[in-house]
């Protein structure tokens, strides 16, 4: 296991300025011919305005990053995303919307009155989508997880418009992991207030003629409910009366576990089966498929109830290395898990699972709840298997073979991993003091294997002459293949995109 006692990665939180002009890179190795277009990226660029600092991972306002590939060239080029969080900061040189964990106080030259009829006009929510940015039709958008997401061109990194969710179907978020089918049809999942003022769920479907924190195999839809809740009311009080952010309005619920939803695709329904499992923390689900009347499904989880968000302030990541691992120590335990939900649940017995390549079990109660155990497929104290990826367009809702991902160590991201789901084997690409992002994999046109490709990442070694370099490696046995290296330094970034 690395350790990190010089603390290099305390650099991948720090500010950067935007650029001008792309920077053209230093090439070692040789860039595979079919890589030709750009790799896309997102994640915060700036941690404080003025004198005022954000406080979480995810307050950073959205900076994009591009490397362009074309004939073995290489340049990099990065610009802050123009949203409406951005530019009234810059404009009056504050916090001026509350982001996911810093509170914006109200310009101290406004009276209360006036305080007090912006509040009764709406909350502001937050535009500033800094986590990923996907294709919907001929367009591209940059999204966080609120109502708001940004149209950019990614040829220019231009900022061109603001679009509101609202406005077209009746949501107020929707996450940024969305599903995008052969086809270029985008699901994703959302919530509206349902009756009686309950929260529910919406899965909204773009048609391709206008990727997931979700499951999806070729029939089914599946939305794994943790016990972390947005409590409604400490939401919309938030904003009145006390100097508050969205991690203040996040309640688990201890007692509740996990519940596993899942809904036909065709017609689009929801099936009232009620999957039950321990609770614990999810972000990113790997890939779902069905087999044998099973629905199985491989996702990045967190022990226990407690939110990791709340591992995820600047103040714990920018920590000495000793305090790091402290902080780690107490936090939710990753575990990569598989767990299979039975379509015919009915069948009274033991376990209902029957695949004979797995462990997980599914049992059927008294009280109708069906109990999920789950096999382990990937564990490793304090070492995340996170950021996953799948060769999408092959296997994604399909039977597969491997996952590849990004290693947090104690939170640090430190290596770029690859796990054999059937058989448990992994692999891995480290290097000493250089913090890596979210591995894309993209095909090899010729290849025929699931893993006949290649993985890109951009890695940030804050030491070296050139401290950001976009790394590809062989998926195969993540060896290296070629690197880009430019004479600047970047920040962390969480999602992205490879656009041939």
């Amino acid at each position: 296991m690395a350790i990190h006692p010089a603390g290099g990665y305390k650099k991948i939180f720090e500010t950067v300025e935007e650029l001008n002009e792309p920077l053209p890179a230093t090439v070692t190795g040789r860039i595979p011919s079919f890589i030709k277009g750009s790799l896309l990226r997102l994640g915060p660029g700036l941690f404080e305005v003025g004198s005022e600092p954000f406080y979480h991972l995810f307050d950073g306002q959205a900076l994009m990053h591009k490397f362009d590939f074309s004939n073995g060239q290489v340049t990099y080029f990065r610009k802050f995303v123009k949203t409406d969080a951005y530019v009234r900061a810059m404009t009056e040189k504050r916090v001026v919307i509350t982001e996911f964990g810093t509170c914006a106080y109200p310009d101290p030259c406004k009276n209360i009155f006036s305080r007090f009829f912006t509040y009764f006009k709406g909350v502001e929510v937050t535009d500033n989508c800094l986590v990923n940015v996907y294709p919907i039709g001929e367009d591209f958008y940059a999204v966080t997880e609120t109502n708001f997401i940004t149209k950019v061109n990614v040829e220019t990194l231009e900022t061109l418009k603001k679009v509101d969710l609202c406005d077209y179907v009746n949501i107020n978020g929707v996450t940024a992991h969305p599903h995008i089918e052969k086809d270029g049809t985008v699901y994703n999942i959302g919530n509206c207030m349902g009756k009686g003022a309950s929260l529910a769920y919406n899965i909204v479907r773009i048609p391709p003629k206008q990727k997931g924190n979700f499951g999806m195999t070729e029939n089914y839809f599946v939305f794994v409910e943790t016990p972390v809740k947005i409590h409604l009311l400490k939401f919309l009080s938030a904003w009145s009366i006390r100097g508050s952010n969205y991690m203040d309005c996040f309640e688990s619920d201890e007692e509740k576990g996990t519940w596993i939803h899942i809904a036909r695709k065709h017609p689009g329904e929801y099936i009232d089966y009620k999957f039950r499992t321990a609770a614990m923390g999810l972000f990113h689900h790997i890939n779902c498929y069905e087999d044998s009347g099973f629905i199985v499904v491989d996702l990045c989880a967190w022990k226990g109830f407690e939110f990791v968000y709340n591992y995820l302030w600047l103040a714990n990541l920018r920590a000495n290395w000793d305090e790091v691992k402290r902080n780690a120590m107490i936090a939710p335990q990753p575990e990569v898990r598989r767990y299979v939900l039975p379509l015919d649940p009915y069948r009274q017995g033991k376990n209902l699972v029957c695949l004979p390549y797995t462990t997980a079990t599914a049992t059927m109660r008294a009280d109708g709840t069906i109990w999920l155990e789950p096999e382990v497929l990937f564990s490793g104290p304090r070492q995340a298997f996170e950021f996953p990826q799948i060769n999408y367009k092959m296997n994604n809702g399909k039977n597969y073979t491997y996952a590849y991902a990004l290693g947090l160590n104690h939170f640090i991201p430190d290596r770029i991993c690859k796990l054999n789901v059937k058989t448990k084997e992994t692999w891995v690409w480290q290097e000493p003091d250089s913090y890596p992002s979210e591995p894309l994999f993209v095909q090899n046109p010729d290849g025929v294997d699931e893993d006949d490709g290649v993985l890109m990442t951009i890695v940030v070694s804050p030491g070296a002459q050139r401290p950001t370099f976009c790394l590809i490696l062989n998926a195969k046995d993540l060896s290296e293949i070629a690197r880009a290296e430019v004479d600047i330094m970047s920040p962390v970034t969480f999602h992205g995109m490879y656009k041939p």
